[in-house]
C-alpha cells in the first residue's frame, strides 16, 4: 500500500468513490453530489411530510416538531425510518453506494428526518447554531458514521442553507454543546465556544443535490429571511458493527438526559435505557446488523 493510500482514514476503497472524491471528503469532511436523488422521489417525500404535518396521515412512531416561536409551523418530522414512503429515500441505492465508502457493506440508518425550515417569525428561531452531529450519537467509531442531507427545495443563503467549516473534523474533537441564548427549537444545541479562526462555506443546493458529511464536521444553518420554506430530507448512517458507549459524565451527558426525559414521558417508561431509544429508531438498510 502506498503512503498516500495509508492517509485515507475516513473512507475505504470500496469502489464506490473515485480517488479524487475520497481525497476531497478526507480533507474537507463533506462532499456534494449534484442531482443524486431523483425529483419524483423527493416529491413523494414532500407530499408525505405535508400529509403527516396536516394530520391526513397518522404520524405513528414518528415525532412531529413545531417551531418554538410559531407553534402552527411544523418544522421537522423525525424518526422517519419506519415510514413506507419516506423510507424510499433512506434506502435509495445510489445514495447507499456513497455511504458504503464510509461505513462498509453493513449499513444501519440510525437517525432520520425531513426538515421544512419555515420563514422566520423574527426571533431567529429558524437557525440551527453551529454544532456537530456526533454530540447526539452514543455509538462509535465516529469515522464509520456519515450523514446524507438532500435538498427537496432550492436551498440558498436567503432561506437558510447549510453552512460547513471545511476540515473541522480533522481536530477529531467533540466540543461541549448547549442551547444558545434566544429562541431555540428543541434539541437545537450549539457549540459553546467555536475554535478560533474557523471559516465557513455556504452550501447552496438545488433539489436532488446531496451532501454527505462526517459527524465531527462543524456545521449549521442560517435564518430563513425569505418567504419560502426550505425543505430537505436527511439520514445518518452507521456501520452495523459500531459499538454503543456510555456517555454519562461526558459532553454528551446533557443531551442524553434530555432525550431520555422526552422518551420516558412519551412512552410512560421510567428509567428508559438510552441505547434502547437508539435501537428502536434505527433500521438495517444494507447487509447485516450486528451491534446497533
Amino acid at each position: 500500500m502506498s503512503s498516500t493510500a495509508k492517509k485515507l482514514v475516513y473512507t475505504r476503497d470500496s469502489g464506490r468513490l473515485t480517488f479524487e472524491q475520497r481525497c476531497f471528503y478526507e480533507k474537507n469532511g463533506y462532499i456534494v453530489f449534484p442531482r443524486l436523488v431523483p425529483l419524483d422521489l423527493l416529491e413523494r417525500c414532500s407530499k408525505r411530510f405535508d400529509d403527516i404535518a396536516s394530520g391526513v396521515v397518522d404520524k405513528g412512531t414518528m415525532t412531529v416538531m413545531r417551531d418554538v416561536s410559531d407553534r402552527k409551523a411544523v418544522n421537522k418530522i423525525q424518526d422517519i425510518t419506519h415510514d413506507d414512503v419516506l423510507r424510499q429515500y433512506i434506502e435509495y441505492n445510489p445514495m447507499l453506494d456513497v455511504v458504503e465508502a464510509v461505513t462498509g457493506p453493513n449499513i444501519v440508518a440510525v437517525h432520520s428526518m425531513l426538515i421544512a425550515k419555515p420563514p422566520d417569525s423574527g426571533t431567529n428561531s429558524s437557525k440551527h447554531p453551529p454544532h456537530q452531529d456526533l454530540y447526539y450519537f452514543p455509538f462509535r467509531p465516529a469515522d464509520r458514521i456519515v450523514a446524507s442531507w438532500t435538498a427537496i427545495e432550492p436551498c440558498d443563503i436567503l432561506n437558510g442553507c447549510l453552512f460547513v467549516s471545511p476540515g473541522s473534523h480533522l481536530a477529531e474533537k467533540l466540543y461541549p454543546h448547549d442551547y444558545p441564548t434566544g429562541a431555540n427549537n428543541k434539541f437545537y444545541h450549539g457549540i459553546h465556544e467555536l475554535p478560533s479562526g474557523i471559516k465557513w462555506v455556504n452550501l447552496e443546493m438545488e433539489p436532488g443535490d446531496t451532501v454527505f458529511f462526517h459527524p465531527l464536521l462543524v456545521h449549521g444553518s442560517g435564518v430563513n429571511v425569505s418567504n419560502r420554506t426550505r425543505k430537505a430530507i436527511s439520514c445518518h448512517y452507521a456501520a452495523g458493527d459500531c459499538n454503543y458507549i456510555d456517555v454519562t459524565g461526558t459532553v454528551q451527558d446533557a443531551i442524553a438526559k434530555e432525550i431520555k426525559e422526552i422518551a420516558s414521558k412519551r412512552y410512560s417508561i421510567d428509567n428508559i435505557d438510552y441505547t434502547d431509544i437508539w435501537r428502536f429508531r434505527s433500521s438495517c438498510v444494507r447487509g447485516i446488523r450486528s451491534n446497533l
